[in-house]
């Protein structure tokens, strides 16, 4: 069946109008949700499947690659799982549904200093999407865009993870695999990251900070071959965000010493920052928990988006002064926004960075921001 077939188009602009149907009514409110616990215990590599009764999941990869020829590449890779109910409906069809999947991927091309950013977002039923159960090697998979006959992939190879993804429309795929380079992490004790002073407001959070990565990118038809690092981050939870909390600001820190910084800054309707944390990673695997008072973030310049009037911090000055840290982090362009076409209201900055001290590059990250210029906070 041809993805652009008009039985197919039905059956997408079905799925979507389901789930705008369930979500407005509220479906998800009123029953019990599972929540992120300060003992959960852990299992791998079980846990990088699905965990269901959780409302928001997500696996999370981003990263700096390079072609034979230097060109060099930045990317995101995503895939959320959307609960809409805690179990499947007890109903006798296959195409029952209690979850959503919505998948976003983009490349920076930094040398043509140009954004490419694409989605998918199905209910998780037969032909559309959904989610392995472990031992399968299939984590989450998804019909791609309308228009291109090629399915998106998040797989197990053993060791980490290989996924894929193409848009005939943007013009634009990759097919990546990745190596652990250091060992998996837990942000926040046992992996329970604070949101918020309610105990509630968490989730379950561990991360993969560096990851030796090999592929190929593919842009306007043309392939390079491609190698690097990525981060890997693993989240699921159920509330969160407070009702005052409005976006945050996220950074992913590759620094050359081999050490990791994560830091997150949630902001309230006022633009305060309401809640903070991080963590620093060792070069020998080690990870050390970041306090609000241990660091401070600087914001040095903003950048207003063309297309949604965002008004977006662009540089920022990081110091960590028990870590010995002081690093300008920049835009490598600063255009990174993704704007959605499903979901008109849904835009955020998603961009890769470089990291410099005293004038010289140090490093390389990704910094993710959210609900600046939109009355609509990120559903989670």
């Amino acid at each position: 069946m041809q993805a652009t077939a008009p039985g197919f188009r039905l059956v997408v602009f079905g799925a979507i109008f389901w789930l705008a149907v369930m979500l407005a009514s509220g479906a998800a409110d009123g029953v019990k949700w599972k929540v992120a616990q300060p003992h959960y215990a852990w299992s791998f590599p079980q846990d990088h499947w699905a965990r269901e009764g959780y409302k928001t999941e997500w696996w999370y990869f981003t990263g700096h690659l390079q072609a034979e020829n230097g060109r060099r590449f930045g990317y995101q890779f995503t895939f959320f799982r959307l609960g809409v109910l805690p179990a499947a409906p007890d109903l006798n069809s296959a195409w029952r549904a209690h979850n959503a999947i919505m998948g976003h991927a983009a490349v920076s091309d930094l040398r043509a200093r140009e954004h490419r950013f694409s989605e998918v977002f199905y209910r998780a039923v037969p032909l559309l999407g959904g989610f392995g159960s472990y031992p399968d090697a299939v984590l989450a998979w998804s019909r791609g865009p309308i228009g291109t006959d090629a399915d998106w992939r998040l797989l197990w190879n053993g060791e980490a993870f290989d996924f894929e993804m193409q848009d005939a429309e943007a013009r634009f795929g990759f097919s990546l695999s990745t190596r652990p380079a250091k060992p998996l992490i837990f942000q926040g004790p046992n992996g329970w990251s604070r949101k918020g002073e309610s105990a509630s407001a968490a989730s379950q959070y561990y991360s993969l900070t560096r990851l030796a990565t090999t592929g190929q990118i593919t842009l306007d038809g043309k392939t390079y071959r491609v190698t690097g690092q990525s981060w890997m981050d693993k989240e699921f939870g159920s509330n969160q965000l407070g009702e005052q909390q409005v976006g945050w600001d996220w950074f992913s820190l590759q620094l050359d010493d081999q050490r990791e910084i994560m830091l997150y800054l949630l902001r309230d309707q006022k633009g305060n920052i309401d809640f903070a944390g991080g963590t620093v990673v060792q070069p020998d695997g080690q990870a050390q928990y970041l306090s609000p008072d241990a660091f401070t973030v600087a914001v040095q310049e903003r950048w207003k988006s063309a297309n949604t009037s965002g008004v977006y911090p662009s540089r920022w000055v990081i110091a960590i002064p028990g870590e010995n840290v002081e690093v300008e982090v920049m835009p490598e362009i600063a255009d990174q926004e993704n704007r959605s076409r499903l979901l008109p209201k849904l835009y955020y900055w998603e961009g890769a960075v470089i990291i410099r001290q005293d004038g010289k590059s140090i490093g390389k990250g990704y910094v993710e921001l959210t609900g600046y210029g939109t009355s609509s906070r990120p559903a989670i």
